[in-house]
């Protein structure tokens, strides 16, 4: 996704998954020599990256303001956690309420989206936004 929209795609480790992975790589394959990808250590290690955004935004089940209440900017970064368990204290401490936003739901019964849903979501409101408001 983040090739096709050209997207910045930044990896913080560690990871909850191999990108050694056979399906992954066959998955992406196509696209891995289109993806910009960037790595990072650890969280701080990302703040600290010039290539990082400035703006960002972080989406969790645990935010007050939804999706749609966000003014996307150009620039912005959307910061997503881990599959299993989401972001870390740490992550949700830094961002605070006021840069923390979640994806409706319309059956509270059940946990989440899964992570590549919610990225998709997230990615195609920013942009629908930015490139078309």
């Amino acid at each position: 996704m983040c090739a096709v929209t050209d997207c910045r795609l930044h990896l913080i480790h560690p990871l909850g998954f191999s990108l050694e992975d056979k399906q992954l790589r066959r998955a992406g394959m196509d696209y891995w020599h289109e993806l910009d990808v960037h790595h990072h250590d650890d969280w701080e290690a990302f703040l600290k990256s010039p290539e990082r955004p400035e703006r960002m935004w972080l989406f969790t089940t645990k935010a007050k303001q939804g999706l749609w209440e966000v003014a996307f900017q150009a620039g912005d970064g959307l910061v997503f956690g881990n599959e299993g368990s989401g972001a870390p204290a740490e992550v949700h401490a830094w961002f605070g309420p006021e840069r923390s936003t979640k994806i409706p739901q319309f059956n509270d019964s059940l946990r989440s989206l899964n992570l590549s849903t919610a990225c998709g979501i997230a990615t195609y409101e920013a942009l629908r936004q930015i490139k078309f408001s």
